[in-house]
């Protein structure tokens, strides 16, 4: 599948459950775009309700830290007026962290994973609340220090 063939599924939600469950039939949370595995985030606001993407607890864009700017953003739609977000594509072969907890989520409702050496498995809301203090610490690269240099000297 390609980038923009997942933006346009994405586009079809009607509620953040609708969003939720295009998320789980594509494969989400890791899947494949491009001939290129990536962590699917997703954040925004669905007629005022906010969701977003946590990893192991943690919201996702604290998660990620700098790596986000290694990460390529798309801000989608979605059918109703007032919704949409941003989805945000990690490379898998940047996280160095072999278990992790993903989970989409919009107040109290969410879907839940465990990824394991870059396969998603779904698990109960209860599961990933037990295994959140289990996890081992969520690493992915960042950049290097050439390219900190570089964004310095792009951004002034």
């Amino acid at each position: 599948m390609k980038v923009e063939g997942f933006l346009a599924s994405l586009r079809n939600a009607e509620t953040i459950s609708a969003l939720f469950g295009i998320l789980k039939r594509s494969g989400a949370p890791v899947k494949e775009l491009d001939a290129q595995r990536f962590l699917i985030v997703i954040e925004g606001d669905f007629e005022g309700r906010k969701f977003w993407t946590e990893i192991n607890g943690e919201r996702a864009n604290h998660a990620l830290g700098d790596a986000m700017l290694n990460s390529s953003s798309f801000p989608f739609r979605c059918r109703r007026p007032y919704t949409g977000g941003n989805a945000i594509f990690v490379k898998l072969e940047d996280v160095e962290t072999d278990k992790f907890l993903v989970s989409y989520r919009s107040g109290d409702d969410g879907i839940f994973y465990l990824v394991e050496e870059g396969k998603a498995g779904e698990i109960t809301k209860e599961e990933y609340e037990k295994l959140k203090g289990e996890m081992p610490e969520f690493k992915i690269k960042s950049m290097s220090e050439e390219q900190m240099a570089g964004m310095g000297a792009f951004f002034g």
